[in-house]
C-alpha cells in the first residue's frame, strides 16, 4: 500500500480522528480499535505481576513523519511528558529533507555471565574452560531447541578473569547467545542455570552468579541522518539554518565533553528511546541501564550521539546504542496495547524494532538541541505543559484549553497562578 507518514497537522485532529487514521494506517480491526480506547484490564494486569489492585495508564501518543531506510512508520510512544512526541515528530520531519534516517544493527546476541570463585590458578580455570568450548554449548543449546531451530542459540565462550576485587579473585564466563526475535532474559538465564554445575566440574571452582548482564554491547543499533542546512532555518525566530546548525554542533560538543551535561542530554535521548520501548512492551529499565552502561564505556561519560557537518555544510547527526528488545515473549505478547502497537509498527523482526527505536531516540535528540540552540527548550514545551499545569489547578472540559492558553501569554505556566486563573474564570469575572 502507497502511504506516508508524513501527517501535516496531526496534532489538530480530535483523538477519535487520530485513532481513525491509524487505525486505517495499520489495518486494525473494530475489536483492536476498542482494544486501543480500553487499554490493560485490571484482570489482564493480575496475570502479569504480583498484587495487582489497578492498572496504572500512560497515554499512548503516534510520532508521525518518520521515513528510515526509505519505509514510512508511523511510532507509537508511551510517556507522560509534553512535547516529546511532538518533538520528535517535528524532527522526523526535518529529517525527510535529507532522505529521512538510515539505519543498522548488530545481530540480537546478548551476554550471560557465569561467576566462578574459589579458584586456585584462574589462568589454568581459563584454559580449561575455553578447551570445553564445544560441551558447554551444545549444552546451552539443549536449553531451547526451538529458538536453536530458528537460527539463534549459544555461539561463543568468553572467559575474563578480574584479579581483585572486594570479594577477591574470580573468572567470569560469558556466553554469547543470539536471541532472535526475543528479548532474550529468560533464555539466557536458563541456559546459564543448566551450565553453572558443568562450569563448576571443569573449573575446580565454585559458581555463584549466572544470570545476563544488560550492557548489550554485542546487540548495538545505529542511525544516522543528514538535514540541509536551510531546512533548519527558523526566521520567524530570528535563525538562519546556519545559526541553528552550528548551534546544535556546539551544544553536543557540550554533552560530548562534560558528563553533566551529558547526562541531561542523554536524558533526552532516553524520552524518545523508552517511549517506544514501554510502547511495544519491552523491559525501559534494561535498555536504560545498557545505554547509561555504554556511555560510560571508554571510561568517562559522555553522549550516545554524534553531531558534526559535512562538506556541503549539511547538519549530520548519529547514535548508536545497545538496544536488547524483542517482538515475541514477555508483555510484547500479553499486553494487549504492546501488541497493537507492533502492529501499528509493521516491523517484522526484533533487529527491525531496535532500528526504529535507535530512529526515535535520535530525533528526538535533534529535537532537543534544536530548541536549545534556538528559541529555547523552556518555549515549546511550556506550551505544552501547561495544559497538565491547569488540570492539576483543577481545569476541566474546555477550560483547560482557556487556562493553558492564559499562562502561556502571561509566560507565568505555574501552579498558583494557574490557580488563580481557574478561579477567575469560574466565578464569571
Amino acid at each position: 500500500m502507497d502511504r506516508s507518514s508524513r501527517l501535516s497537522g496531526f496534532y489538530q485532529y480530535s483523538p477519535e480522528e487520530r485513532l481513525r487514521i491509524v487505525a486505517e494506517w495499520a489495518d486494525l480491526t473494530e475489536d483492536e480499535v476498542a482494544t486501543l480506547r480500553q487499554g490493560l484490564s485490571v484482570a489482564q494486569g493480575d496475570k502479569m505481576i504480583e498484587n495487582v489492585v489497578a492498572t496504572h495508564g500512560l497515554p499512548l501518543g503516534i510520532a508521525v513523519n518518520f521515513l528510515i531506510n526509505g519505509r514510512d512508520y508511523l511510532i507509537p510512544m508511551a510517556i507522560e511528558e509534553p512535547s516529546v512526541v511532538a518533538g520528535a515528530s517535528y524532527a522526523a520531519r526535518l529529517a525527510r529533507a535529507g532522505g529521512g534516517f538510515w539505519t543498522e544493527s548488530t545481530e540480537p546476541e546478548m551476554i550471560g555471565q557465569i561467576q566462578v570463585l574459589g579458584l586456585d590458578d584462574l589462568h589454568a580455570a581459563r584454559e580449561r574452560l575455553l578447551a570445553a568450548r564445544q560441551r558447554l554449548l551444545a549444552l546451552a543449546n539443549e536449553q531451547d531447541p526451538v529458538i536453536v531451530r530458528l537460527g539463534g542459540g549459544a555461539r561463543e565462550l568468553e572467559v575474563r578473569l578480574l584479579d581483585d576485587t572486594p570479594a577477591g579473585p574470580m573468572l567470569i564466563l560469558h556466553l554469547i547467545y543470539d536471541c532472535r526475535d526475543a528479548m532474550g532474559a529468560n533464555t539466557v538465564n536458563t541456559a546459564c542455570e543448566a551450565l553453572a554445575p558443568l562450569v563448576e566440574e571443569i573449573s575446580g571452582g565454585r559458581v555463584r552468579l549466572r544470570i545476563l548482564s544488560n550492557l548489550a554491547d554485542r546487540r548495538l543499533a545505529r542511525a544516522r541522518t543528514v538535514i540541509p542546512v536551510e531546512a533548519l532555518a527558523r526566521p520567524e525566530d530570528g535563525f538562519s539554518g546556519e545559526d541553528v546548525a552550528q548551534g546544535i554542533v556546539e551544544a553536543w560538543a557540550f554533552a560530548a565533553a562534560d558528563p553533566y551535561r551529558a547526562a541531561t542530554h542523554n536524558k533526552g535521548i532516553m524520552n524518545g528511546v523508552d517511549a517506544v520501548v514501554m510502547a511495544t512492551g519491552n523491559d525501559w529499565r534494561a535498555v536504560e541501564a545498557g545505554a547509561h552502561a555504554y556511555a560510560a564505556r571508554s571510561g568517562r561519560y559522555t553522549s550516545l550521539t554524534r553531531w558534526g557537518r559535512d562538506a556541503e555544510g549539511n547538519l549530520v547527526g548519529s547514535i548508536e546504542l545497545p538496544l536488547a528488545v524483542g517482538i515475541v515473549g514477555g508483555a510484547t505478547r500479553v499486553h494487549p496495547t504492546a501488541k497493537l502497537a507492533l502492529k501499528i509498527l509493521g516491523v517484522k523482526s526484533a533487529r527491525e524494532l531496535a532500528e526504529v527505536i535507535a530512529a526515535a531516540g535520535l530525533a528526538q535528540n535533534l529535537a532537543a538541541l534544536r530548541a536549545l540552540a534556538a528559541e529555547g527548550i523552556q518555549r515549546g514545551h511550556m506550551r505544552l505543559h501547561a495544559r497538565q499545569v491547569a488540570i492539576a489547578a483543577g481545569a476541566s472540559g474546555e477550560l483547560v484549553e482557556r487556562v493553558a492558553a492564559r499562562l502561556v501569554a502571561e509566560g507565568q505556566v505555574r501552579l498558583d497562578r494557574a490557580a488563580e486563573i481557574v478561579a477567575e474564570l469560574a466565578s464569571g469575572e
